[in-house]
């Protein structure tokens, strides 16, 4: 009797997309071993007759070099004219022993992959490079240094944008004044928004005031007097007083609102389905309106999101003579109507977001670092901090690849250039002329 044995499952067909033409392909030959290349039933050899070829994605481990700048030198065999020399290889800082791009390494992996300076020390040591921590400090120091024209740039472009959305995320800072030795400072991320590029910013500050409480320092406040024109913000009561003038915007972040009203649906009172159902509908309207460009954007929020949002108002109001103020919806409904003008400006603009989303996915990346180093140094930590993720951030939303744009930015900066030609090397720039 046969033993009875599983069924076999169904074959699938493979699920698998292809490696990306972009990567490099290196061919790996694997021939048939010579003892079976015979034929096994007349013994005569066996010619080729083609390949089977399977890609398999594989990693070549980084490796350090040293790079030998070999400069020509010329003299005149006539006469005894001056010597002329080649310029000196890229370099950071003259007369430094690290290249651009191993610098450019150190801070991408540092503010972008949250890898501290002692674990970049270990990688290196299993290289062949032992490197003391105060140089990969004094390395990142000079390569924040040289990058703040482009920092300035970035946030003069980004109050001059169309749209500007603003938030913080905390930063720990080590200061042995306070109980604890260690106070909250705030990285204040700013995002600028046109039809034709995206700008990002960050700033940081010694604390989470509105207002500058060091020398050269810009608070939220003091930005923002800089700033005319629509600027999304959650609803905070350190914009209060900005948002009074009557050429500052205020758009307000349907993210927030809508987290209220989940937090009331986790905590089991079913009718707050009904207005997250309503943002459901929304932004489903906001995907398939995305490559709308602004008028035809806003003719179909008009059409399709104008009937849901005063719905959704009238709801709110319906229900809240009768929430108390203190349970999870009622909070919820209380956020919507005291905001709902803010957060309704996205209907009266096409080129004005419903949220804050494109600052607060700005904030992963500092978040991520800040879980790994824990906290700042010092305030100047806290600038280089927001010199860093300004660069990177900016490099994000620019598709650029940041390593390759330091590698080159770098070294033009050490070699001084013009102010006058600092907006074109920002990322948004950079690539179109790259």
């Amino acid at each position: 009797k046969p033993e009875p044995t599983t069924a076999k499952p169904a074959s699938q067909p493979s699920l698998r997309k292809p490696l990306p033409a972009s990567l490099e392909r290196v061919d790996n030959p694997i021939n048939i071993a010579p003892g079976a290349r015979a034929c096994p039933r007349c013994g005569g050899d066996r010619a080729c007759i083609g390949h089977d070829v399977t890609e398999v994605a594989e990693l070549q481990p980084a490796k350090v070099i040293v790079r030998r700048d070999i400069r020509e030198k010329l003299k005149c065999t006539v006469c005894d004219g001056q010597i002329a020399r080649a310029p000196v290889g890229d370099k950071v800082v003259g007369g430094g022993r690290l290249g651009p791009r191993l610098v450019a390494q150190l801070i991408v992996d540092k503010y972008s992959d949250g890898l501290p300076l002692h674990r970049q020390k270990e990688r290196f040591a299993r290289m062949g490079l032992d490197l003391a921590i105060s140089t990969l400090a004094d390395q990142v120091t000079w390569g924040t240094d040289l990058l703040r024209p482009i920092w300035r740039a970035e946030i003069a472009e980004v109050l001059a944008s169309s749209v500007m959305h603003l938030d913080a995320t905390g930063l720990p800072v080590l200061d042995d004044r306070v109980a604890g030795g260690k106070r909250l400072g705030a990285l204040w991320g700013y995002v600028g928004v046109n039809t034709d590029a995206t700008f990002a910013a960050y700033l940081y500050t010694s604390t989470g005031s509105a207002k500058a409480q060091r020398k050269e320092e810009i608070g939220p406040a003091d930005m923002l007097a800089l700033r005319s024109g629509h600027t999304v913000a959650d609803a905070s009561n350190l914009f209060d007083a900005s948002f009074k003038r009557p050429d500052l915007i205020e758009c307000g972040c349907n993210m927030h609102a809508r987290r209220y009203f989940v937090k009331a649906l986790d905590a089991g009172d079913t009718r707050a389905a009904l207005p997250i159902a309503a943002y459901k509908r929304i932004y489903t309207f906001e995907t398939e309106s995305a490559s709308l460009d602004a008028a035809a954007r806003l003719a179909a929020r008009q059409e399709r999101s104008r009937p849901v949002f005063e719905e959704l108002g009238a709801w709110c109001r319906t229900y809240q003579p009768h929430e108390p103020p203190s349970s999870l919806l009622g909070a919820a409904i209380r956020y919507f109507t005291n905001h709902e003008k803010a957060l309704g400006r996205f209907l009266e603009a096409g080129e004005v977001p419903p949220d804050n989303g494109a600052v607060e996915r700005l904030h992963v990346r500092a978040a991520l670092t800040r879980k790994n180093f824990l906290f700042a140094g010092s305030d100047a930590g806290g600038d280089r901090a927001a010199i860093a993720f300004t660069i990177l951030g900016s490099c994000r939303l620019a598709g650029v690849n940041p390593v390759d744009y330091l590698a080159d930015v770098l070294p033009r900066l050490a070699r001084r250039i013009r102010l006058a030609d600092v907006p074109a090397l920002l990322p948004a720039r950079w690539r179109a002329t790259g």
